[in-house]
């Protein structure tokens, strides 16, 4: 594995970038960081080549960056103090920079639904509301060849001086099914007896024969097995010619035993190197409820197993996670580790949208080690808050070291960062630079891309206002910000935010902004005694879109 930014920090950056907080900071995991600090410069979105390693992105329009010794006018000060004595503020040196590791995961949303579904709440350490966001369609323009877009814009919170600024990043459309490069899948299946309850093993037979009919005839894949032991049920082979006997393995899978992770992962690693398919994108795509119980169950420790064959030869981790209970921290951390990505299926619905939507973008990489860094401008801004991304935070000054892990991203995909940003008062110019760097899959060459947004395009009000993306963005965040137990400036109530959602999802013809107005209709009655109204996870009924 890469080497992970923690093990150079000093401790003043380790408090700055890693996750858990400790001491009094720990309630901020709910609700995320406020900062204050250093600037940034304008420039125009472009491509840029730059040295393997460096520090972070230019201090934008102040010289010396962060710790430079500007003043900061008398009651602001005494207001920060104030702020940090009330554990508002990070305890590290301010700085107006924000650095993360590109993050494209949705799990933690679709287990929320399914938890709200069955009548409870979700965990609050299960919530990420970056995945939450990231869960629905952003509309951004996307790039005609390799690399990103930098899209950055926002609104005013309608609640005093705060503002949403989004930064939203996009890569080229996926490539369609006969035009992207064949795909070599070793499929690592649970079959231990928690996974005998329905929706777990049965539902990912389901979506195993529904890949078998969109992958094409000259993919390949393989079938490996786990309980307490890991078994290959099917070595690497061509889909051509091959359909029913792939059927036939996938549906003698039956529950037994327990839960050994370890073991599957191990095997499916073997089997993807031994029937690795030169040209073709090779992934290893583990589906399983992530209840370990047998074996090493620490991720850190299960991927030290198959370190390996991930450095020589690329090999990433798709993690599908299923069930009412799940291992949600395990299948995150493993997927993270393992340089891939993770989302969650609850039903025959989610697993069509997973297998013939997301999982062809999931297997070409467009790039590796993909790092954000957004540098505010302290003219303008006063404090600022990344929403979500705790556990994908980066040292500012490891923005450039490219040894340190990123995140890997594919064609189609889009991400976004959102920021609760407090404005000084008059504010009037650019208020931040959003640089997106990444690597070459092939090559390893770096490449970054920039944005820029200024005070005039985050003035207008946020409801009501020109982007509805925007707004479902916002609705997303709020959400997953109250169920955590945190509050973002300008939150609404739940059952206020239900009635936006419904709106928006009007408004926007998308199922998927309906099917997020039922869950925080459902999260709203859960935490007011009332029940649930059997929707389930289906859509709402005819009298919720009034």
């Amino acid at each position: 594995m890469k080497r992970r930014t923690e093990n150079r920090r000093t401790d003043t950056c380790r408090r700055r970038s890693t996750y858990p907080w400790q001491g009094t900071l720990g309630a901020l995991l709910a609700g995320g960081m406020l900062l204050t600090g250093c600037s940034g410069t304008a420039t125009t979105d472009r491509a840029a080549s730059s040295d393997r390693r460096g520090g972070p992105a230019p201090a934008y329009g102040a010289p010396g960056g962060a710790g430079n010794g500007a003043k900061e006018p008398g009651g602001a000060r005494d207001k920060d103090r104030a702020e940090a004595k009330e554990g508002l503020r990070e305890t590290a040196p301010p700085d107006y920079l924000s650095t993360f590791a590109l993050d494209v995961d949705t799990a933690s949303y679709g287990y929320a639904r399914r938890t709200l579904g069955g009548g409870g709440l979700p965990d609050p350490a299960t919530v990420r509301p970056e995945e939450f966001v990231n869960s629905f369609r952003q509309g951004y323009r996307r790039p005609a060849g390799k690399g990103f877009t930098v899209n950055v814009d926002g609104a005013r919170a309608g609640d005093g001086d705060w503002s949403l600024v989004r930064v939203g990043l996009a890569t080229r459309a996926a490539a369609a099914r006969d035009e992207r490069p064949p795909a070599a899948l070793t499929f690592v299946v649970d079959i231990s007896g928690s996974m005998a309850e329905t929706g777990r093993l049965d539902l990912v037979k389901k979506s195993l024969d529904l890949l078998t009919d969109e992958l094409r005839d000259d993919d390949s894949v393989s079938l490996v097995t786990f309980s307490d032991e890991a078994k290959t049920l099917l070595p690497m082979t061509r889909l051509r010619g091959h359909r029913g006997e792939i059927r036939d393995r996938v549906d003698s899978m039956e529950p037994t035993d327990s839960t050994n992770v370890e073991a599957g992962v191990r095997r499916g690693y073997e089997e993807a190197v031994e029937g690795r398919v030169k040209g073709a994108s090779n992934r290893v795509v583990l589906l399983s409820d992530a209840l370990a119980n047998t074996g090493e169950t620490a991720a850190e420790a299960i991927l030290e197993r198959v370190a390996s064959a991930r450095r020589a030869y690329g090999i990433t981790l798709f993690g599908v996670g299923v069930g009412s209970e799940y291992g949600d921290a395990l299948m995150e951390e493993l997927t993270d580790k393992g340089d891939g990505h993770t989302t969650y299926v609850a039903d025959e619905e989610q697993a069509r949208k997973v297998f013939i939507d997301q999982l062809p973008a999931h297997l070409e990489l467009t790039a590796r080690d993909a790092k954000a860094q957004v540098a505010f401008d302290r003219k303008t801004v006063r404090q600022f808050r990344l929403i979500g991304y705790e556990n994908r935070k980066v040292a500012d000054e490891d923005f450039r070291d490219d040894r340190v892990d990123g995140g890997e991203v594919g064609p189609g995909h889009t991400v976004t960062a959102l920021y609760a940003v407090r404005l000084r008062p008059e504010a009037a110019g650019r208020v931040a630079t959003a640089t997106v760097r990444w690597l070459d899959p092939t090559t390893r060459a770096p490449h970054e891309r920039r944005g820029t947004v200024t005070t005039d395009a985050i003035d207008g009000p946020l409801w009501g206002g020109p982007s509805q993306r925007l707004q479902v963005t916002a609705v997303a965040a709020y959400f997953a910000e109250t169920l955590r137990g945190g509050k973002l400036p300008g939150t609404p109530g739940l059952a206020e935010l239900a009635t936006r959602a419904r709106k928006l999802a009007t408004a926007t013809e998308d199922s998927s902004v309906r099917k997020l107005a039922t869950a925080i209709g459902q999260a709203d009655r859960i935490r007011n005694g009332r029940g649930d109204d059997g929707g389930g996870l289906g859509e709402p009924s005819e009298g919720e879109l009034r």
